[in-house]
């Protein structure tokens, strides 16, 4: 299972990185796992995430 997250608006690095860290923790105590992280234009970041302990098919 997969679960996107919305960062938002930060246009200052340090208080961006800030909130990708706090989402990524809280997140891990849900049991996802952060696979990808972009940040657009508009100052704001999108995070996928994981389900730990998730098989995917591969049929």
């Amino acid at each position: 299972m997969y679960k996107t997250v919305i960062v938002k608006y930060s246009p200052k690095v340090k208080e961006m990185a800030s909130k990708i860290e706090e989402t990524a923790n809280e997140m891990e105590k849900e049991g996802f796992e952060l696979i990808s992280c972009s940040i657009m234009p508009s100052s704001k970041g999108i995070l996928v995430f994981k389900k730990i302990g998730t098989e995917e098919s591969t049929e």
